[in-house]
């Protein structure tokens, strides 16, 4: 979606959109492979209606796109209008690999003389992030921070030093990058990302897409819960999965999700969060917005060893940020991994449609 809005709003600032005709689609490599199950055409042609997926309302997608397929037309960012064709303007090319990554995407804006206006390639490479070719993700400047840290033991060492938990350590560092109002309407706008998701979970029934014939079991789950006897001490485990099921069939129909740590475990942080918040004696949203800087902190490491090719799938790698958060929101860690880490980014969550 980004990566569709992306190419047209370039295509807008050069004044070029007005003479638009007609746009090519090509997903390559993984993207193709994957996209009709990870409803990547779906999040193309929003893009291309100009939405953004931290706004755009889950509950209109079905009628925008029903429209597109039906109508075979659409308007390039709301303004203007073209013949969109999805079965031929946007193709998946499975066989095909672009250079710069397995998943790559190609956008091509032609006039009424079928003439080329433009060309982009994209690529998609993880947690909602996107580079434009011969972009490179660690290009953004970077900002000295208080509190530098390439390895957790590093960062378990600043902590003993300064005696500070993580979640300030990191808060710190942010701060150096914006305002603490920004941090805190960031993390709080994550948060009511995170917990839409999981109530349209809880309250939409029907089959998964994908043709498989799956069908959600969440709002059987959640209708279930909320019957049981609550002195049942394994009621929580269940909550707490209920939680989790909730984000991840969201995700699997394509809907609003926040890629923390990835899209395939996007249920885990919310599910701790939601665990914190209806379990946890006292839970306020300063121990949410604890949590959430914790969680980054130990993602942040995972990411990093991630992208300098520790590919093996690490024990509790997908919970490992959010551990220590449902305990003690903020707290330290007890064991530190020997893994050796790069330097940081900001906090890598991303909120993102499938």
């Amino acid at each position: 979606m980004r990566a569709a809005r992306r190419f047209l709003e370039a295509l807008y600032h050069s004044g070029r959109l007005a003479q638009t005709d007609s746009v090519q689609v090509d997903l390559y490599g993984s993207l193709a492979l994957t996209g009709k199950g990870h409803r990547t055409d779906r999040a193309i042609m929003l893009g291309l209606l100009g939405e953004v997926p931290d706004q755009i309302d889950p509950s209109t997608i079905a009628a925008k796109i029903e429209k597109i397929q039906r109508e075979q037309y659409l308007l390039l960012l709301g303004k203007q209008p073209i013949r969109f064709a999805p079965e031929g303007d946007l193709t998946f090319c499975p066989n095909e690999v672009l250079p710069g990554h397995s998943s790559g995407m190609r956008f091509t804006a032609y006039d009424c003389r079928r003439l080329q206006l433009s060309r982009t390639i994209f690529y998609s490479i993880g947690g909602g992030f996107i580079v434009a070719e011969g972009e490179r993700p660690t290009e953004a400047v970077e900002t000295p921070v208080p509190y530098p840290f390439e390895r957790a033991e590093e960062l378990l060492g600043l902590g003993r030093e300064h005696a500070e938990p993580i979640w300030k350590l990191v808060f710190e560092n942010e701060k150096a990058l914006c305002s603490e109002t920004q941090i805190r309407n960031g993390v709080a706008n994550i948060w009511r990302t995170m917990k839409d998701c999981t109530y349209r979970g809880f309250q939409t029934e029907g089959i998964l897409p994908g043709g498989l014939n799956v069908r959600r079991r969440v709002p059987e789950l959640y209708r279930s819960l909320n019957l049981r006897d609550t002195a049942d001490p394994l009621t929580v485990l269940d909550w707490i999965n209920v939680f989790a099921i909730a984000v991840n069939e969201e995700n699997a129909a394509g809907g609003r999700v926040v890629t923390a740590p990835t899209n395939g475990a996007a249920g885990v942080v919310p599910a701790v969060g939601q665990y914190y918040s209806a379990f946890v004696e006292n839970a306020d949203d300063d121990g949410i917005f604890r949590y959430f800087l914790t969680a980054g902190a130990i993602e942040i490491l995972q990411r990093k060893c991630f992208d300098l090719g520790c590919r093996s799938r690490m024990p509790g790698r997908s919970c490992g940020g959010v551990l220590d958060g449902g305990r003690r929101p903020g707290g330290c860690l007890e064991r530190e991994p020997t893994n050796k880490w790069s330097k940081p980014p900001r906090l890598p969550w991303n909120i993102t449609w499938v």
